[in-house]
């Protein structure tokens, strides 16, 4: 086993763990660090998408209470069943959507430069959503109807362009349609689960050619980083919202994307191109 490549299984699990659940892009965070790493191509391509099932699994495991207590109420609870309905009705949009134009969407910005210019105006909307009046309609998770619901999964579909953040699009749309701090975190987390389970398996099944039990060993490696990273990171995000807004995860996504530009435009790293 190569350590060096090793090393950089274990860093990008980490960084998928960190950023999936907050509002700074992970698609976009691997994007760019695996262009550091020099770790990008088809076996790239299929790690990344392998190491988000470490990332999802986190939040099941946290959530593990409430997903078995809605498992075991569909059919037989109105509060289950009005779940799982605003979970099928958020989650439509963006599967739709995504089996449309993610093709496209891969080919022509995936790469470095429209990661971090969309990190930069996706900052910028986050700045402008915290200044505006917050009005809460909606205090808890278990109060939202299938209008809200809908109004969220619509939002979702702006993560499908990398370095928006399906996290910070659901969580930040979740705020602009009347949700609470608390109640839109669990949300996106939840919403989540449906969304990332289905892009993953789907990806893979797409690329199944490019799997290789050689690879296992990387795979596991990241998966468990993903895993563990993403679970102190989805902790955290509910403590941090509960006493502060997202203004620092919106300075921290135009500084890092100005730095990328920056970078890029004086040559001081060779970005890979568009």
């Amino acid at each position: 086993m190569d350590l060096a490549l090793l090393l950089k299984a274990l860093i990008l699990g980490v960084v998928e763990g960190l950023t999936e659940f907050l509002p700074v892009s992970s698609t976009g965070h691997l994007i760019l660090i695996g262009d550091l790493l020099d770790f990008t191509g088809e076996r790239a391509k299929v790690f990344t998408i392998a190491i988000q099932l470490g990332a999802i699994l986190a939040v099941c495991w946290e959530y593990r209470a409430k997903v078995i207590e809605v498992v075991r109420g569909i059919g037989r609870s109105a509060a289950a069943n009005r779940f799982v309905i605003n979970l099928l009705i958020a989650f439509l949009p963006a599967a739709v959507m995504g089996l449309l134009f993610i093709k496209t969407i891969k080919y022509y910005l995936f790469h470095p430069i429209p990661v971090a210019t969309a990190l930069i105006v996706g900052g910028l909307l986050i700045l402008w959503a915290e200044r505006r009046e917050h009005v809460i309609e909606v205090e808890q998770v278990d109060d939202m109807d299938w209008k809200h619901a809908l109004k969220v999964g619509l939002a979702q579909c702006l993560a499908l362009i990398p370095g928006t953040s399906r996290s910070g699009a659901t969580i930040i749309g979740g705020l602009f349609f009347g949700l609470s701090r608390k109640a839109a975190a669990e949300f996106s987390f939840f919403l989540a689960i449906p969304t990332m389970f289905a892009a993953t398996f789907y990806d893979l099944y797409k690329n199944r050619e490019l799997l290789d039990w050689n690879d296992l060993t990387l795979i596991a490696a990241g998966f468990a980083a993903a895993f563990f990273s993403a679970l102190l990171a989805v902790r955290a995000l509910l403590r941090f919202v509960s006493n502060h807004d997202f203004t620092i995860f919106a300075w921290y996504r135009i500084v890092f994307g100005i730095v990328i530009l920056v970078t890029a435009y004086t040559g001081v790293i060779g970005w890979s191109e568009m």
